[in-house]
């Protein structure tokens, strides 16, 4: 996990932490030794990625599955789901041929429920392939649908804006 440290002369006191972009950026007073401050950075990255938890394969299969029970009654079924190194372009797919799902493991570094949206879109592919009315309608059941797909396109901007020379 990347960690960006900003040291304020503003700041008294408190050491704060929050994610920005998949970063771990710690707030911290400007007087603070950089003994204290590897101490509460330590403590706050730990924290941090215990509460997000591991992202691997068997991560995002009780993600699915969750979603399935919650949003579809657990009437769906697929063979696999997994992350993917290869998908740089697109956040999600879904091969409806085979019921494979694939994530890109960018999504590794969005929050949860940003990627719960991603999840839960693929797996509305497997009850209907394009993204006609029915299909948003589907996906729209997901309370957080359009703030995700806000958050992505911020993400997908960004990414772009850091490969121009």
């Amino acid at each position: 996990m990347e960690v960006i440290v900003k040291r304020s002369a503003r700041r008294k006191k408190t050491v704060q932490a929050r994610m920005v972009d998949g970063a771990l950026v710690v707030m911290a007073p400007a007087a603070l030794s950089d003994g204290e401050l590897a101490e509460h950075v330590s403590s706050l990255k730990a924290r941090m990625e215990q509460r997000m938890g591991p992202r691997n394969d068997a991560h995002l299969e009780v993600r699915a599955e969750h979603l399935n029970q919650k949003y579809f009654d657990g009437a769906l079924s697929w063979k696999s789901i997994s992350y993917s190194e290869r998908q740089m372009k697109r956040f999600g797919s879904c091969t409806i041929e085979d019921e494979t799902i694939r994530i890109s493991s960018r999504l590794r570094r969005v929050p949860q429920w940003v990627e719960d949206y991603v999840v839960l879109h693929e797996l509305a592919h497997l009850l209907e392939p394009s993204h006609n009315r029915r299909f948003k309608e589907l996906v729209g059941r997901y309370s957080l649908t359009e703030r995700a797909i806000g958050f992505l396109l911020a993400v997908d901007s960004m990414e772009r804006r850091k490969k121009r020379p």
